[in-house]
This record gives structure tokens, C-alpha cells and sequence, in this order.
């Protein structure tokens, strides 16, 4: 765990980064415009007959423009022990000079630098979201101790700490309301931009917005140790991951630029035996090849296009944890959903209540809650819950009461005993229509829990964990994309079927454990090649694992962020969708840059060869390519 004092350093330097970044922007920008004032004079001087002064402005230019570039290209060199672009360009501007081409290299070196400062801005603009959301974090919280408030440092507190958030103020770090009430903005963490109201004992967020209450908050966790500052942890170590294409571009880089060089060696001397060609006709094609068979355009392909994409989906509240996840996803054929949590709310609810004849419904629903509130069964707290909600009166205590486990619960209320629990546990049932009811009630998918009063079947309740409002949405959205949805559920298969036809899935695999869920995945993977697997995080992470893709509902857990390879930070399936769609995107992008890059290098490179493209137009040509594909990656910023 990182002290307090790490915390502020690396927040520190963070800042300096940023910083820095600017002033490279800004001193890149400069060099490349005083560069085009000296070609400017020296061009001037050089019509004027000064043309001692006009090379000397002209190597003033070459300084100004190309140490940049040129610094950072021999630091490549060096450290990589591979030839690069910045190398070619270079030594095609040296060479022009060398044949006396001043100008023409100048021009080089200026478009060459002012692209070069475009590109920093592009790339720099591709993470403003993640720069964005360092500054929502507030850097100072009110503590209170002992009942007097104090302004400290975020880094100071501790977990344990109690802190006051007025309306209008982000939320500094994690913890749980334990005073008051509030609407919260959390548009910086789920990317949802309705507020959501929070009570005590609900969970708020560092970065999140306090719209309009005063709440006290228990701190839960560390300043470093936030959800907020895990985001930003994940988001930048995507950004630095680099997908499977700009892996394979960078390996032919170096290959390309060794052929490259080859090829201008070779042209330097063969066209003046084999055409004919004055040696200065030859030596300068020879320049004018160096620089449109360069693959700048090539090679800024896929990066810009991979990280705002990343930036796009941070943004809308999907992490990727890499562009490897984010390219593979536009090649899923099949998708496994876990049921529980993911498909449904994961939270049973009260859906049918059948009473006895002669019993009043709300008389024995008041009685069931009473015995049922002394118990911590997920069904026993909906069927409390259900009856707070619907009833509005305070519950009463059993004279005695017994826990009977794996069967239910049996408590004496005014001399009268009850029995609530499952069907072995109450008296044989005769009734041939409470039968076909309960019957009724089992196909559709729901837990059937009975009450028994005296020796009477008193009531059924039926409870189910309900599909989620946008469940049918998302599934219809990717069958259009035509993915094929599979369940995956440890429920019988009568309660599968009822809950896969309510969801629209294509298909169901029932009484599936957690263990056989990486066994089912496998199969998929062998029958469809690239599956997906959405789940929770926590029981389905082996499954996240064995899938192509592991897909884990966020709402706001660590456990999620750290298994799967895409997180959705709401729990909104349809964002499933838009991660392919912004995925599919991304890939449509990437191959136009492709063929676009490939296309102007083979033209620039036959019509130099037909003595039909100077130095000056090769250059706009090679480097504007450059540019268009960059600032073509950068529309997936846009929503």
C-alpha cells in the first residue's frame, strides 16, 4: 500500500506530466513556424543573389525544425537498436542539401516538424478524458473529529474518518453515508448522466458530484485505494497497451525502413546506367523516395484511432483494459450471459401472494414478515422488504420462535404456531386447485415459499429474481448485431426455460455450478471461435477468464475491475452493444487508414519513378497522409 507521501508524489507528478506535455506541444509548434520564417528569408536572400546568407538561414532552419525530430530519432535508434521514420526523413533532408536542394529539404524539415507537432496534439487530445477526470478529484475534504470540523489534505484521511460533503461539492473519497440525504451526479464513474438519490448506508463515490443535501460520510478507503483513482489506473494502463495490429505495424516498421533504405541505395546508382539520368537527377529521385516510401501514415494507423476509442468508452462509462480487448470484441460471434446479477437484479422480489379462503391477505402477510425479519435468508428479507413497502405498519414479535435449517423457520404467535419454509417442510397438500396454482406459479420461473398455520396450508408466496428493465433491450441488440446469447444458470431447467424466454436469449444451459461454467465456455469458444462472457466478477472470474472477452458488471465493485477485459461501470447491459458497435468502429477506421496510407505511398512512390512528383509535393503527400489518418482516428472521440 502506498503511504501518504507516495500519494502526493505521484499526484505530483501526474501534474508535472501534464504540464510538460503542454510546453512540448507549444515549443514543437514554435520551432516548426520559426523554422517556416527562416525558409521564408532564405528563399528571399537566395532570389536576391545572397546566397551565402541564404544557406546560412537555411541551416538555421534546419536546426530549428529538425533537432527535435532528429534527437528523437537517433534516441530511438539507439535504444531500440532499429532504423525508424524519423531516421529516413533526416537523412532525405540532408541529402537534398547535399545536391543542393535547400529549399526542398527546408520544406521537408518544416511539414515534417509541423506534423510532428500536430501529432503530439492529437495524441494529447486523445487522453483529455482521463486528464478530465484527474481534476474532479478534490484535493482537500472536511473531517470531523469529536464533533469539530477540519479542511485536510485527501491524502490524510484514513479509513474510518467521518467527513462533511455540502451541496455543490465532489465527494473526495470513497465511503458510506451515515447522516442525511442527497442526490448524487455520478456521471464521472458510470457515465450516466441522470443523478441517482442516495440515503444512509448507500455508497458514494471520490470524483462524484453532492447535487443538493449535506451529508457525513464514513471513509471505506484509501485515497489511492478509491474506485475513482482505480479507473484512472485502468484507463492509462490501457492507453499504454498496444493491440495485436499496431504490434504487428511496429514489427514491419523496422523490416520496412531497412528495405526502404536498401532500395535508395540502390536507386542512388542504377538509373544512371540503366536510364540514363544525370547523376543529379538520380540522386535527387533517390531523396525524393526516402521520403514517400516512408510509412509515417502507416504507422499512425491504429494507435490514435485505439486510444480515443479507450477514451470514448471511459467516457461513456466501458473500460477496456486494453486495444487488444477492444479490437477482439468487433469479432465475437456468441455471448454467455451468467444469470444471477447479470440477466436479473440478483435480489428476489415478492410476486404472487395466494391465501387461504376465509384468510385476510394482509393479516397473514403482516404475521409471515414478523417471523420472517428474524431471519437473514434472501427470500425472508424480500418478503420483509415487501411487506414494509405494502403494508406501512410496524411488524410484531413472536412469542417464540425456532430456526429449522435447510427447511424454513417455526414461531408461536398469539398461541397460534406457523410454519414458513419450502414444501417438505409443511403438511401434505390436498387441494387439487392450490396444486395446479403452485404448479402454475413454478413454470413461470418462481420460488414458492408456504405458510402454514396451525395445521392449515395458510398461504403460498411466490418470489423471483426479476430480469433487469433493459435485459430484453440489450439481448435484442446484439441478436440484430447477429451474436448468438446463451444462459448460463445453476436454476432447473423449467425455471431456465421461463427466465430465457423472458430475457429473449437464444439459448439455456441449466443446473450449470460456478466450476462448469469454464467447461461450457470452452465448448462455445470450439463451436463459435471468439465468445464472450458477461458476468459478475466474482463467481463467473474463472469464466472471464476462458472467454475470448470477459465482460464484468461493474456497478462499482473492485473485484469486477480486476477480472474481467471490459467493465461496464453502470450495470446497463445495452452498453454491450455499444462497446461492439464503438469496436466495430474502431476496426472500419483502422482499415481505411490502412488502404489510404498504402494507396498514397505506392502512387507517390510510381510517380516519382516516372519523374512526375517533386521533392515539395512528395512531401505534402507523404505528410498530409499522415495527418488525415491521424485526425481520422480521432473522430471515434465523438459519441
Amino acid at each position: 500500500m502506498e503511504t501518504k507521501a507516495e500519494v502526493l508524489n505521484r499526484n505530483e507528478t501526474l501534474t508535472h506530466e501534464s504540464v510538460w506535455e503542454k510546453v512540448k506541444i507549444n515549443g514543437e509548434l514554435l520551432a516548426a513556424l520559426i523554422c517556416g520564417f527562416f525558409i521564408v528569408i532564405g528563399w528571399l536572400l537566395d532570389h536576391n543573389g545572397y546566397n551565402t546568407l541564404s544557406v546560412i538561414t537555411y541551416i538555421t532552419s534546419f536546426i530549428i525544425g529538425g533537432f527535435a525530430k532528429a534527437k528523437e530519432g537517433i534516441e530511438a535508434t539507439i535504444e531500440n537498436k532499429e532504423l525508424n521514420v524519423e531516421m529516413l526523413m533526416i537523412l532525405a533532408a540532408i541529402g537534398s542539401a547535399v545536391i543542393g536542394y535547400w529549399t526542398e529539404g527546408c520544406i521537408l524539415i518544416f511539414i515534417f516538424a509541423l506534423s510532428g507537432a500536430l501529432e503530439t496534439y492529437t495524441m494529447n487530445k486523445s487522453h483529455k478524458e482521463i486528464s478530465s477526470l484527474m481534476e474532479l478529484q478534490p484535493e482537500e475534504a472536511l473531517r470531523i473529529t469529536n464533533g469539530l470540523e477540519e479542511r485536510v489534505s485527501v491524502a490524510e484521511l484514513n479509513k474510518g474518518d467521518y467527513i462533511l460533503i455540502k451541496p455543490g461539492e465532489r465527494v473526495p473519497s470513497d465511503g458510506t453515508i451515515t447522516r442525511g440525504t442527497t442526490t448524487i451526479d455520478e456521471a464521472a464513474i458510470t457515465g450516466e448522466s441522470i443523478p441517482v438519490t442516495k440515503q444512509i448506508q448507500d455508497t458514494v463515490f471520490a470524483g462524484t458530484v453532492n447535487l443538493n443535501g449535506s451529508i457525513t460520510v464514513e471513509i471505506t478507503k484509501q485515497a489511492n485505494e478509491t474506485l475513482f483513482q482505480k479507473i484512472i489506473e485502468l484507463v492509462q494502463s490501457a492507453q499504454s497497451e498496444k493491440s495485436p495490429s499496431q504490434l504487428f505495424i511496429e514489427r514491419f516498421e523496422g523490416n520496412y525502413v531497412k528495405i526502404v533504405l536498401v532500395t535508395v541505395l540502390i536507386m542512388m546508382f542504377l538509373p544512371h546506367f540503366l536510364l540514363g539520368w544525370s547523376w543529379n537527377e538520380t540522386f535527387y529521385r533517390a531523396m525524393v523516395l526516402l521520403v514517400v516510401a516512408s510509412p509515417c501514415a502507416l504507422v499512425s494507423s491504429i494507435m490514435p484511432a485505439t486510444l480515443s476509442a479507450i477514451s470514448n468508452g471511459a467516457k461513456h462509462g466501458i473500460l477496456f483494459k486494453g486495444g487488444v480487448h477492444l479490437e477482439n470484441l468487433n469479432h465475437i460471434k456468441a455471448i454467455a450471459f451468467d444469470k444471477t446479477g447479470t440477466l436479473t437484479k440478483g435480489q428476489p422480489v415478492v410476486t404472487d401472494i395466494i391465501v387461504q379462503n376465509g384468510l385476510d391477505e394482509k393479516e397473514v402477510l403482516h404475521i409471515v414478515a414478523s417471523i420472517e425479519s428474524h431471519s437473514n435468508h434472501p427470500l425472508a428479507n424480500a418478503i420483509v422488504k415487501h411487506a414494509k413497502e405494502t403494508l406501512n405498519i410496524e411488524l410484531i414479535h413472536p412469542d417464540g420462535i425456532e430456526d429449522v435449517p435447510g427447511f424454513g423457520v417455526k414461531a408461536v404467535i398469539n398461541q397460534v404456531e406457523w410454519k414458513i419454509g419450502k414444501a417438505g417442510y409443511i403438511d401434505l397438500i390436498d387441494d387439487a386447485q392450490q396444486t395446479k396454482e403452485i404448479k402454475k406459479l413454478e413454470s413461470e420461473g418462481k420460488t414458492v415459499v408456504y405458510v402454514q398455520r396451525g395445521k392449515q396450508l395458510a398461504a403460498v408466496i411466490a418470489l423471483k429474481d426479476v430480469v433487469r428493465e433493459e435485459t430484453k433491450k440489450a439481448i435484442d441488440q446484439l441478436k440484430a448485431q447477429g451474436i448468438y446469447t446463451i444462459m448460463l444458470t445453476g436454476d432447473s431447467s423449467s425455471t431456465a426455460q421461463a427466465i430465457s424466454a423472458e430475457c429473449h436469449v437464444d439459448e439455456y444451459i441449466a443446473g450449470c455450478l460456478p466450476e462448469n461454467k469454464v467447461e461450457h465456455v470452452k465448448k462455445l469458444k470450439e463451436k463459435y471461435g471468439n465468445v464472450a462472457m458477461v458476468g459478475d466478477g466474482i463467481n463467473d472470474a474463472p469464466a472471464l477468464a476462458t472467454a475470448s472477452v470477459g465482460i464484468a458488471m461493474g456497478g462499482g465493485t473492485d473485484v469486477a475491475l480486476e477480472t474481467a477485459d471490459v467493465v461496464l461501470m453502470k450495470n446497463d447491459l445495452p452498453r454491450i452493444s455499444e462497446a461492439i458497435r464503438l469496436s466495430q468502429r474502431m476496426n472500419k477506421i483502422v482499415k481505411q487508414n490502412v488502404i489510404f496510407s498504402i494507396t498514397v505511398i505506392i502512387l507517390l512512390i510510381s510517380s516519382n519513378f516516372l519523374q512526375a512528383v517533386d521533392l515539395p509535393l512528395g512531401v505534402i503527400g507523404h505528410e498530409g497522409s499522415t495527418i488525415l489518418v491521424i485526425l481520422n482516428g480521432l473522430r471515434l472521440l465523438r459519441s
